[in-house]
């Protein structure tokens, strides 16, 4: 693969093993220079010490985004107790500590499992989340605290893996789940004060963390893409479209498929045409063009 070089012939699915230290935009910023092209996003942000599966998006991948990005994200972290920061990890300023409590592990599993289910997260400062068209972590930076409303967030497993100096446990959550907060969450139900020390994540999209490669690899310009193709087809089902139909389809026009799922990817020679959408009287609709 040609570097160094701005082109628009690069698509497809890069799944990269972040490193500690960096921004997911840092990320985007070495693939789009080692692949040459300007189209690069990512499904996700990973917090600049987080480590784990982030999934990058090439060319005309980045059309699909929406369909790419999956539902839940797994993650192991590791919280440490007696001590709360502004961040809400330990990379942050120390706000409050407390001494040591003796905590049985289970009385940590009881605890981790009154999380499972839908609850309302207040989102941290420290965040990309936008309010009056700033981001959270602007005001942060300045010292400013804004108000936040509550969001939905769903914790689908939770599982204590290690009690040492401290608690290591393994969550299957949502989109927009902040494990940050959860962490502290977890602290106050324990009766003290918390903060995230480390996390990973371990599968995003349906990817997991050994299907990663290293950014360093990446950025000598070796890539190991998944098709737009099998992305798709691992979120949602594939119609094949006839030679017929593909015109209307790139008209953006509406289809009667052979199909009674919500939502579709309409296929023709192994290549997604387009994201299409059942209505009220059998008829699909185009959401997105991908060709």
């Amino acid at each position: 693969m040609k570097r160094g070089v701005w082109s628009d012939t690069v698509d497809g699915i890069c799944l990269i093993n972040k490193p500690a230290g960096m921004t997911s935009f840092d990320v985007v910023y070495q693939v789009r220079k080692a692949a040459g092209i300007k189209s690069v996003g990512h499904t996700g942000t990973l917090d600049p010490q987080a480590t784990g599966v982030l999934v990058v998006l090439l060319g005309r991948a980045c059309k699909a985004l929406p369909y790419l990005s999956g539902k839940t994200k797994e993650y192991i972290a590791e919280l440490t107790l007696g001590t709360k920061t502004d961040t809400g990890d330990i990379w942050g300023k120390p706000l409050e500590t407390r001494p040591a409590i003796k905590l049985e592990p289970g009385q940590i599993k009881a605890v981790l499992n009154s999380f499972l289910g839908v609850s309302m997260q207040l989102p941290p400062m420290v965040s990309a989340i936008k309010k009056d068209g700033r981001k959270l972590y602007e005001y942060a930076r300045e010292g400013v605290e804004v108000e936040r409303e509550k969001r939905p967030v769903e914790i689908i497993e939770i599982e204590l893996l290690q009690v040492a100096s401290s608690i290591r446990f393994r969550v299957v959550c949502s989109n927009g789940t902040y494990v940050r907060t959860l962490c502290e969450d977890i602290a106050e139900k324990l009766g003290t004060v918390g903060t995230m020390s480390s996390l990973i994540r371990t599968r995003a999209c349906g990817y997991t963390l050994d299907q990663c490669q290293p950014l360093d690899e990446v950025k000598q310009g070796h890539f190991q893409l998944v098709s737009i193709y099998d992305g798709i087809a691992s979120q949602y089902p594939l119609i094949e479209a006839n030679p017929a139909q593909i015109p209307d389809i790139k008209n953006g026009k509406r289809l009667r498929l052979d199909s009674t799922e919500p939502v579709v990817g309409v296929v023709s020679e192994n290549q997604v045409l387009a994201m299409m959408e059942r209505q009220e009287d059998g008829i699909y609709r185009c959401l997105r063009g991908l060709w």
